[in-house]
């Protein structure tokens, strides 16, 4: 097995974790915070899609999915928003049906795919990131995106465990 098969064996094992956890759920299921500042299932995989689509752009050097579903979305953030830093408030204001929420997610791991049909092993090594001591390499930035968007699908699957689906 490869480097870049392991990467899509993990990455494909997100994506199926948040087609399950979107399986037939309503708008209000989708919008349920289990407390007043809580995060709603909706806006998790918003956020955690926002996030592989952002970071696989950044260093594989193309332009972001989410240009195709922005306006789809109609969300009133700025357009390049991923959800860091959004306040209580911001993720109240996050409306949007689980079909769209899927074809968004399948869409992103389609790229994330092609993308990682790219990546060789030598690639890994490559510095992305400066901003760091050490700086990040593309193995690092990979494994972090990974990291973020598997928490943040189990934090999704929770909420719906906790909405008795």
């Amino acid at each position: 097995m490869t480097p870049a098969q392991l990467l899509a064996d993990a990455f494909g094992r997100v994506h199926e974790g948040v087609v399950a956890v979107l399986d037939d759920l309503t708008d209000d299921e989708l919008r349920h915070r289990p407390g007043p500042d809580a995060n709603p299932i909706g806006w998790l995989v918003w956020h955690l899609v926002r996030v592989e689509d952002d970071h696989l752009a950044g260093v594989g050097g193309h332009d972001q999915v989410y240009g195709d579903f922005v306006d789809r979305f109609d969300l009133p953030y700025d357009d390049d928003a991923i959800g860091y830093g959004q306040s209580s408030d911001d993720v109240a204001a996050f409306t949007a049906p689980a079909d769209l929420l899927a074809a968004y997610a399948s869409a992103v791991h389609e790229r994330t795919l092609a993308y990682l049909e790219t990546v060789d092993a030598a690639d890994l090594d490559r510095v992305v990131d400066e901003r760091w001591d050490p700086p990040v390499t593309l193995a690092v930035r990979l494994v972090s995106v990974v990291n973020d968007t598997t928490q943040h699908v189990g934090q999704a699957a929770y909420v719906r465990g906790l909405l008795g689906r």
